[in-house]
């Protein structure tokens, strides 16, 4: 709205999200495959210096890093500790800050099931180490991160929920749910808390998507059934993510959207 009242006209360059990525400093959590991978490898692509991370620095991450380094031109900076361990979170994001020479984006993707287990055996151990790798993880990391982002002209914060938050998941997730649901509400409190120091916070909810971690944690049977359930009759690609995390990460796409979760489920959750 220009000074007299009347609406200017947004122009959209070819080039919009190279303009939005190049050069802005990125820590993607959990990123050594999966959606974390193809989010990272997006950004370097769009010329991004991006910081990738996994718990440990297993061929996965090494590998990440070469795509990042050969998409992009800027060279990969590695950051490895276990999400699980606020101390190690702290480190691991203190030492991306000080790679990249500051921060603009952080992508919160760090998190898994760690298994599947009734809520009638679920150990209070199981519990709260389920919650301290996807929901504390979270907080300790965006405060971590808080001076970095205040100091950036771009600041965007972007969660990785899921489905499960809203559903409830399928059983055997009970804890994991439920830290995902933190996630979803952590997000809006943050937004809320943050849009005054200039630091947008929204996340993803991923559905059902064919990566390792539903490998590892459903039957082949169960991904079958799910998929043949969906509207888009198909499970869900990392890839197919990507688009949401750029668009919530992009200031110009972005830039007055603040506490939103974005669903990417082939249709299985329409609010």
């Amino acid at each position: 709205m220009t000074a007299d009242g009347s609406t200017q006209m947004m122009h959209w360059p070819a080039d919009l999200l190279a303009r939005d990525f190049r050069d802005a400093r990125v820590l993607v959590t959990g990123s050594s495959r999966g959606i974390g991978a193809a989010v990272a490898l997006a950004l370097a692509e769009l010329g991004a210096r991006v910081a990738v991370h996994g718990r440990n620095e297993t061929d996965h991450l090494r590998s990440l890093a070469d795509r990042v380094d050969a998409a992009g031109g800027n060279k990969a900076v590695i950051v490895t500790g276990d999400f699980a361990v606020a101390a190690e979170t702290r480190l691991a994001v203190d030492k991306a800050v000080s790679a990249l020479g500051g921060l603009d984006i952080l992508i919160n993707n760090a998190g898994t099931m760690m298994g599947r287990h009734k809520a009638e055996d679920l150990s209070e151990a199981t519990f709260n180490e389920i919650l301290s790798l996807n929901a504390k993880s979270l907080l300790t990391a965006c405060q971590a991160a808080f001076p970095a982002l205040v100091a950036s002209k771009a600041a965007a914060i972007v969660n990785t929920t899921s489905i499960s938050a809203r559903t409830g998941g399928s059983p055997g997730s009970l804890a994991y749910s439920g830290a995902k649901a933190f996630v979803s509400t952590a997000t809006r409190s943050l937004a809320v808390e943050w849009a005054p120091k200039g630091i947008r916070v929204n996340a993803v909810s991923p559905g059902t998507i064919d990566t390792d971690f539903h490998q590892r944690y459903s039957s082949p049977e169960k991904l079958a059934a799910t998929a043949a359930k969906l509207p888009l009759q198909r499970l869900g690609s990392a890839e197919d993510c990507v688009g949401a995390y750029l668009f919530l990460a992009s200031r110009s796409l972005a830039g007055y959207i603040t506490g939103q979760v974005i669903e990417v489920n082939g249709g299985a959750l329409m609010p």
